[in-house]
């Protein structure tokens, strides 16, 4: 399977947990990322779609923008109880030095029942954190503080 076709892939580390996500675009792998992070959390197969949640973050450099919008989803899933596992980020911007992400992410309402919540995600860090452009379009590398 090439890189081109592996939406994301978790690398070693000693404490958190780290990966990398893929696509065409700066805005699927963001998307990617978010999946990644959620399936470190719970099975986000067992999702169901219930919920749209439309998400608009900012920030002054990209990869902090990745941040922001992994961040985002986290305090929604800490917060307000709500388990996601479609991500979709429709535009990624720059404009007069910030850049803007407007996305959404659909799910539901945490059910212990179903979601069996396999590991705790603290907080996203900007340990090893990297946005690159590729032959293949993006990698987008995350580590999170579980």
């Amino acid at each position: 399977m090439r890189a081109s076709e592996i939406k994301y892939e978790y690398l070693e580390h000693t404490a958190d947990a780290k990966f990398r996500a893929y696509g065409k675009t700066k805005e699927e792998a963001f998307a990617n990322a978010a999946e990644a992070m959620f399936n470190v959390m719970i099975n986000t197969s067992k999702v169901d779609c219930k919920h749209k949640e439309d998400i608009i973050v900012n920030a002054p450099e990209i990869d902090e923008l990745l941040v922001e919008w992994l961040s985002e989803l986290l305090f929604l899933f800490e917060v307000d109880f709500l388990a996601f596992g479609e991500f979709k980020v429709e535009n990624i911007t720059e404009k007069d030095g910030e850049f803007e992400l407007s996305g959404h992410a659909c799910g539901e309402e945490i059910d212990l029942e179903r979601h069996e919540i396999d590991t705790e995600v603290k907080a996203v860090t900007y340990n090893d954190l990297r946005v690159e452009e590729t032959e293949n379009g993006f990698m987008v590398q995350v580590t999170v503080d579980t």
